[in-house]
């Protein structure tokens, strides 16, 4: 058993979803290099501030997972968009669509954590709700959770 008091299914359980997070965070630094670039003067600020603090939770997310014994997963060459964006609207819902995908896997690593890895998926999955509510201007009830039902 691990000297944290997890068993081996919950530390792999854990493992996995802080790796599912951190596969997401490198898929939004990847993908907010794309919305920054077609978004309009009025929201490129915001695509910055996105990128940025995006970037600092994927090496977050690498740090925890090597505190959880395993080798963070690197960053693909480049990733699949789900749709064309060719120009700022598309931008903006690429934008929104990273925020809602990122809720979901810190919704699920909120569920299989605990302690301070659990606080910082809570925080994850927050700033990805608030800046999803920005994007899409729209909000659900319970972020990360909406997809599963």
């Amino acid at each position: 058993m691990p000297r944290d008091g997890r068993s081996r299914r919950e530390t792999v359980a854990v493992t996995q979803a802080a790796q599912a997070a951190l596969a997401a965070e490198h898929a939004a630094v990847y993908g907010y290099g794309i919305v920054g670039g077609r978004v309009d003067d009025t929201r490129a600020g915001e695509a910055r501030e996105a990128h940025d603090a995006h970037r600092a939770r994927r090496d977050a997310m690498s740090r925890a997972v090597r505190a959880l014994g395993a080798e963070p997963e690197a960053a693909a060459a480049a990733y699949a968009l789900p749709f064309p964006v060719t120009e700022g609207e598309a931008a903006v819902r690429l934008a929104a669509e990273l925020e809602r995908r990122l809720t979901a896997v810190y919704a699920d690593l909120v569920r299989a954590a605990t302690g301070s890895l659990r606080a910082e998926a809570a925080a994850g999955l927050r700033e990805a709700a608030v800046r999803a509510a920005r994007w899409s201007g729209g909000s659900v009830a319970f972020p990360g959770l909406a997809d599963r039902v």
